[in-house]
């Protein structure tokens, strides 16, 4: 099975050698819960999110990654950030790519649809943001997670 293992300023980690841009997407309902995925590849927990395709727009990829990812359509309503660390390093050993990060993270609201599991989601839940403490997630996903959570006046930039 192919995995995704994050490093963190790791002397050890291998060298990147790809920079792809992607997105990330805090939906939150009318509850104030937001939209939590179970990864498949590394069974840390995360918003949904992916790789920008050629031809579409930022937007239009948090919108079909999140799709794919949940079952959930939804709708861009702001911005949290860009992430962009050079010492966060995404190692996919299927290819063995090594990528630097870059990822917008965007926020939404829910139009429809139903949480379901993907091949890249092993779980689906809306999950409440004191919840959302105690799961395993990666440190990058925590980090931005609780700047959504911290309802910044203005992006995060790194």
């Amino acid at each position: 099975m192919a995995r995704r293992i994050d490093y963190y300023d790791d002397p050890n980690a291998p060298k990147a050698n790809s920079l792809v841009p992607s997105v990330n997407v805090v939906v939150e309902n009318d509850n104030g819960e937001i939209l939590m995925i179970r990864r498949t590849d590394n069974d840390n927990w995360a918003v949904p999110g992916g790789a920008i395709d050629l031809g579409e727009s930022v937007s239009q990829a948090a919108v079909r990654e999140t799709r794919e990812e949940t079952g959930i359509d939804c709708e861009i309503t702001g911005i949290v950030g860009i992430y962009s660390d050079p010492k966060h390093l995404i190692h996919y050993t299927s290819n063995d790519e090594v990528r630097q990060e870059f990822s917008i993270l965007l926020t939404a609201r829910p139009l429809g649809g139903e949480p379901t599991p993907s091949d890249e989601s092993r779980e689906v839940h809306w999950i409440a943001p004191d919840d959302v403490q105690s799961l395993q997630l990666d440190r990058s996903m925590r980090l931005r997670i609780n700047h959504y959570l911290e309802r910044r006046d203005k992006p995060f930039i790194n």
